[in-house]
């Protein structure tokens, strides 16, 4: 058990990847501000602007999280949303897509787990 308890935080591809883009960005623009270079600012600012398109683009393609927890077996971070192409219910970043309606509700989010998580059959585990 973790220190959080029995909960999903949500740790994602998307996530992580949005999140250490906004680090190496925020660092740049920062060591850039220190050394008095004005383009290393733009560049760090402008790392950190694509930290939030990747990010969004990511959660589009099923590697976020929806809004709301999730099943259990979906809180794996390789676990790939299935129905996130239909849109989430509720969920920002869907929205601001446009096009499709957010056709699931947060009960609704079903994700397969990955290969490695996968039961062993009956006859494998000596049962």
């Amino acid at each position: 058990m973790s220190a959080h308890g029995h909960v999903d935080l949500g740790h994602t591809v998307a996530g992580w990847t949005g999140t250490t883009l906004a680090l190496l960005g925020f660092a740049g623009a920062g060591a850039s501000v220190c050394a008095a270079w004005l383009p290393g600012i733009g560049i760090g600012l402008g790392v950190v602007a694509l930290a939030g398109l990747v990010t969004w683009l990511l959660h589009l393609v099923g590697w976020g999280k929806p809004s709301g927890p999730r099943p259990e077996p979906a809180w794996d971070w390789r676990v790939r949303d299935t129905v996130a192409r239909t849109g989430h219910a509720d969920c920002l970043g869907c929205r601001m897509r446009g096009g499709r309606r957010a056709a699931t509700s947060r009960s609704a989010v079903v994700a397969t787990p990955p290969p490695s998580a996968a039961p062993l059959p009956a006859a494998e585990t000596g049962a």
